[in-house]
C-alpha cells in the first residue's frame, strides 16, 4: 500500500516530513567537544574565581575590593576604557571608509598597518610609546613645553589603549562598508538628500550594528589590557594605577583571595557593560534592519 493517502478527489497527501537533515555530520561528537572545550578554557577558570572569592567572608571581601586605591583603578580602567572606546569608534569608521570607498599609493601598505597592533607584542608596544611620548621622546619633547604630557599620566594610558582596540573598530566595520551598495547613496543624492542626509539616513542605519560590535570589542579589550599600559602609566597610586596591576601586585603578595575578589568584581562590571551593549546591539538590528 503507498505511504500516500488520499486526502481529497484528484489530490494526494504529503509524504511524512523527513527528519532535517544536518549539514555537518557528527552532531552529538561536535556538541560534546564545543561543551568540554568551553568548560575547560572558560567555564573552570571562572568558577575557580568565583569559588576562591567566596572564601572570604563579607567584611574581607569588602574591604579588598572597596579600598581607596582599588577604587581608583577601577575609575581610571574603566574611563580610560570608555574614552579609548569612543575615539575609536569614529576614528576606525573614517580609517574603514577611506580603505573601502579610495583609491591612492600605498594603500595596501595602509592597510596592512592597521592590523599591527594585533601582530606586536604588548609589551614592544608600551615601550615604544613610552619612547616617542615621553619628554625626551620624539613626539613628547615638542608637547612638554606647551604643557601637555602624555607618558606617565593617565592620558598615556588612553593613548595605549587607542592603539590596541583601533584594528577591532576597522576589521569589522570594514566589510559592512565593501558590502554596503553604493546605488542607494546615488538614488538618495537623485532625490536632493545632503551629503550629510545621506550618511546618516542610508549608510548609518547598515554600519551601526558593526559599529556597536567594534566598540564591544575595543572596550572589552581595553578593560583587560596589561602590557601596553604598564610601562606608559607610571603606576602611581590613585593616580595612574590600572585595576591588573592591582591584581598583579595581590598575586606577588601572595593574597591570592584579594586578587580574585578585584577581578570578580571586573569581571561583574565588564559583564554587565557588555549586556548592556549587547542589548543596544539588538536594538540597533531591529531599528535598522542591520546585521552585526
Amino acid at each position: 500500500m503507498s505511504t500516500a493517502t488520499l486526502s481529497s478527489p484528484g489530490t494526494l497527501a504529503p509524504p511524512r516530513r523527513r527528519a532535517a537533515r544536518r549539514v555537518l555530520p557528527g552532531f552529538n561528537i561536535t556538541l560534546g567537544y564545543t561543551v568540554l572545550y568551553l568548560s575547560l578554557i572558560v567555564l573552570i577558570p571562572l568558577s575557580a574565581l568565583v569559588f576562591k572569592t567566596l572564601s572570604m567572608t563579607w567584611p574581607e571581601f569588602w574591604a579588598a575590593v572597596s579600598s581607596p586605591r582599588v577604587v581608583a583603578s577601577y575609575r581610571l580602567t574603566f574611563g580610560a576604557s570608555l574614552i579609548a572606546a569612543l575615539v575609536n569608534v569614529v576614528a576606525g569608521l573614517l580609517i574603514a571608509w577611506v580603505l573601502v570607498r579610495y583609491q591612492f599609493p600605498g594603500k595596501k601598505i595602509a592597510d596592512a598597518l592597521v592590523d599591527l597592533p594585533f601582530a606586536l607584542p604588548t609589551a614592544v608596544a608600551g615601550i615604544a610609546l613610552t619612547a616617542i611620548l615621553a619628554g625626551n621622546g620624539w613626539i613628547g619633547q615638542y608637547l612638554e613645553p606647551l604643557g601637555i604630557q602624555l607618558a606617565f599620566k593617565p592620558a598615556g594610558i588612553v593613548v595605549a589603549l587607542i592603539f590596541i582596540g583601533l584594528p577591532f573598530v576597522v576589521r569589522t566595520v570594514q566589510p559592512v562598508l565593501e558590502d554596503t551598495e553604493k546605488e542607494l547613496e546615488e538614488a538618495a543624492a537623485c532625490l536632493g538628500a545632503t551629503r550629510w542626509q545621506t550618511f546618516w539616513r542610508v549608510i548609518f542605519p547598515a554600519i551601526a550594528p558593526a559599529l556597536l560590535t567594534g566598540f564591544a570589542m575595543a572596550f572589552a579589550r581595553a578593560v583587560g589590557e596589561y602590557g601596553s599600559v604598564i610601562f606608559i602609566a607610571g603606576n602611581m597610586p590613585m593616580v595612574s594605577e590600572i585595576t591588573p596591576l592591582i591584581i598583579i601586585g595581590k598575586l606577588e603578595q601572595y593574597d591570592y583571595a584579594g586578587a580574585t575578589a578585584v577581578a570578580s568584581v571586573m569581571l561583574l562590571i565588564s559583564f554587565i557593560l557588555l549586556l548592556i551593549i549587547n542589548g543596544l546591539q539588538a536594538w540597533g538590528r531591529r531599528r535598522y534592519g542591520g546585521t552585526a
